[in-house]
């Protein structure tokens, strides 16, 4: 899983760097990240000179993580549950992976792991196919065994809402302010193979039988065209740790 997460997974652009950048104000010297996988976003904050703390639970992620990462990069086996408080950092942030942890004291604990001031960032989205006929035929191919694979919002936000989860929490958290919701547009052609390769790393795949993935992923295989156009756009939540808590 850890190989397919490197290979298919798209990496983060500059761009998403230089927007946290601006909304912290100054330099981040230190970052957490929160389920860093295979560290997509790590080299993208690390090769920017920001000192990394990478978490991550599963060891295979982070012994492939490790091979990608420049050496100033520390590693922890952790999930964002068991981080101790103690030392705090300029930025904590996630990627695509907030919705794996625990919402019960979430940000309390996110608040205990950031520096009065310091910057909390989510940022990911979906892969979804750009030509609306190829949309359906996939769809269409799905059905039999999975009706949707998006993950649904984990508060139940509404999708046309113009504040998005977890903006909405954020919001309502007692330690955060300036909360901020940005999409980078991103659009990104694959070979249908590697587009079938990034669903193997989708948790609404992955929760089915192994029996189903394999004919799941068969029949999408056979109505994609050999190169599909994705909308891959980035949201990315900001917020700031209040001074005062």
């Amino acid at each position: 899983m850890a190989e397919a997460y490197e290979r298919f997974r798209p990496g983060y652009p500059v761009e998403l760097f230089d927007m946290v950048m601006a909304y912290a104000g100054q330099p981040a010297g230190t970052a957490l990240e929160i389920g860093a996988g295979t560290g997509k976003a790590t080299r993208l904050f690390a090769q920017q000179g920001v000192t990394v703390t990478a978490t991550e639970p599963d060891g295979a992620m982070l012994a492939e993580l490790r091979k990608h990462v420049p050496a100033s990069v520390r590693t922890v086996q952790a999930a964002f549950e068991d981080l101790q408080p103690g030392e705090t950092y300029g930025l904590v942030y996630a990627a695509a992976a907030l919705h794996w942890t625990n919402p019960e004291g979430r940000w309390s604990r996110m608040a205990a792991l950031l520096e009065p001031g310091g910057v909390f960032a989510s940022f990911g989205g979906p892969i979804q196919l750009a030509d609306p006929d190829v949309a359906e035929a996939v769809r269409a191919a799905r059905a039999p065994f999975l009706e949707s694979d998006e993950i649904p919002s984990p508060d139940g936000t509404p999708p046309g809402h113009d504040m998005q989860w977890p903006g909405t929490e954020l919001r309502r958290s007692e330690w955060f302010t300036g909360v901020q919701q940005s999409v980078i547009e991103r659009r990104l052609t694959m070979s249908a193979r590697d587009y079938v390769g990034q669903l193997t790393t989708i948790s609404a795949y992955l929760v089915l039988p192994a029996s189903e993935q394999e004919q799941v992923f068969s029949q999408i295989m056979q109505v994609l065209p050999e190169t599909v156009e994705v909308a891959a756009d980035i949201t990315v939540h900001l917020a700031r740790r209040r001074y005062e808590q």
